[in-house]
């Protein structure tokens, strides 16, 4: 990588408004931590506002902005392949607004770039992910993000059915099935919940905490598959 490519990257990072440390920077860029500390005093001097310290990490104050960029041909490949993604594999009011925003971008391209985004031989088909498994996708998005509880009626692989009053926490596409992660009130532990084995799906008015129970569903299904 260029380094006037790697400073740009390191801009990139530090500007997602969290602290970053120079191992992170190092191992996302694939340099040394060295290479780091060098390229944050210099992105300093030329006045990028960068604060944090070595060991401490790094984030760039409030206020900086970049410049409109252009994006090169893997990089669209990339945008376009994503997009379709999310037209075919989940909800249709995602799929809408992921089709508008590649519509915005394709609206600022040279001729020739979105000659090549139109080329992209990146098929996604959606026709192997039956309707059942995106239903519950739209209602469930909304009381993730609202930290609202929802119940719904479950059946097992094994056909045993049960009703479930859960935390939900996060949403995980495995290629061909959604599943939910969830705090299970019924079991008290976290759960995996398939989508298309759920009916009567309703959003309670009920809130819960939700304040890090995502890392820790994740750190539990980590454990299961180490």
């Amino acid at each position: 990588m260029r380094r006037a490519d790697r400073l740009f990257q390191i801009v990139l990072l530090l500007g997602r408004r969290r602290a970053v440390t120079a191992r992170e920077l190092a191992e996302a860029l694939q340099v040394s931590e060295r290479t780091i500390y060098r390229d944050i005093a210099d992105l300093s001097l030329s006045g990028v506002p960068v604060a944090g310290e070595a060991g401490v990490g790094y984030l760039m104050r409030g206020g900086f902005q970049l410049p409109p960029l252009m994006f090169d041909a893997d990089e669209l490949a990339a945008l376009a392949l994503g997009s379709r993604m999310v037209q075919g594999w989940s909800d249709p009011e995602l799929g809408r607004a992921a089709e508008r925003a590649l519509l915005k971008i394709e609206a600022v391209l040279p001729p020739a770039l979105k000659q090549r985004m139109d080329e992209q031989a990146l098929l996604v088909p959606d026709f192997h992910v039956p309707p059942q498994m995106i239903a519950p996708l739209g209602l469930l998005r909304r009381a993730i993000g609202e930290s609202r509880k929802v119940v719904f009626d479950y059946t097992r692989a094994d056909g045993a059915a049960s009703q479930r009053t859960v935390w939900p926490l996060g949403l995980f596409f495995w290629g061909e099935t959604w599943t939910l992660g969830a705090w299970c009130e019924l079991r008290s532990e976290y759960r995996s919940f398939r989508l298309d084995r759920m009916v009567t799906l309703s959003v309670l008015d009920t809130r819960f905490q939700g304040g890090g129970l995502l890392e820790d569903y994740i750190r539990v299904v980590s454990g299961d598959f180490a």
